[in-house]
């Protein structure tokens, strides 16, 4: 991908430091709106020659070209309070193991820290909920506002329907603190403007069942989804 991909798939030649740099600040950045000056003043801090934001852009560009990197557009749904929504794309990789080649880690230093392991294990559950919903003909968003109320996945079907998703590595506590986002920004849903969600979900990374809790959120884990 560095040292020739990049370049091939439109003819430009590209410096590939540079390319590793833009793969390394993606990778950090990844499952955030981080903008393109954030992500053009991480790669300028290490380049001895100048560097423009449209130079960043282009490169960016070309990683869409040759599926490595894949935005995830903001969900803008009907809500009761007028909470300005966040409206800028959220960074992920296509795959979650380049991301992870890009900073140079194994498993051992993902078990070692696991919020780092718990952004490409997000990243992980989108490239699969991206998967899924495409065989239904629906499209996934991602939702955030400025009083800090998020919700890492919504998928959404052509016919309007469509679930709201937490991403959880796993754990009581964890599945928890993501049901109980889940049912706060459901409360904030206008429903008599638009439908209301057809279902709750904490996607998680451990067990080997998925489950329905009293409160009707479902916990999933990641492997069930094929069933």
């Amino acid at each position: 991908m560095v040292k020739s991909d990049i370049s091939r798939v439109d003819g430009v030649k590209r410096n590939p430091d540079r390319v590793r740099r833009l793969m390394c600040s993606y990778a950090r950045n990844q499952g955030t709106p981080a903008s393109l000056s954030t992500i053009h003043k991480d790669i300028a801090a290490n380049d001895a020659d100048s560097l423009q934001e449209d130079t960043v852009f282009s490169y960016i560009n070309a990683l869409k070209k040759i599926f490595v990197v894949e935005n995830m557009a903001a969900w803008n749904p009907n809500l009761r309070s007028r909470t300005s929504i966040r409206t800028s794309d959220t960074r992920y990789y296509v795959d979650p193991s380049i991301g992870i080649a890009s900073l140079g880690l194994g498993p051992g230093d993902l078990m070692s820290d696991l919020k780092t392991f718990g952004l490409f294990f997000e990243t992980l559950c989108v490239r699969d909920l991206r998967v899924f919903a495409d065989a239904l003909d629906g499209k996934i968003y991602h939702y955030r506002d400025k009083s800090g109320q998020e919700c890492d996945a919504v998928i959404h079907l052509r016919n309007g329907s469509y679930g709201l998703i937490e991403i959880k590595l796993g754990g009581d506590d964890l599945i928890e603190e993501g049901a109980s986002a889940l049912k706060s920004f459901q409360n904030k849903i206008d429903t008599d403007k638009m439908k209301a969600p057809a279902f709750l979900m904490v996607l998680t990374a451990t067990g080997q069942y998925a489950y329905r809790r009293k409160d009707g959120v479902y916990v999933v884990p990641i492997g069930c989804l094929k069933d």
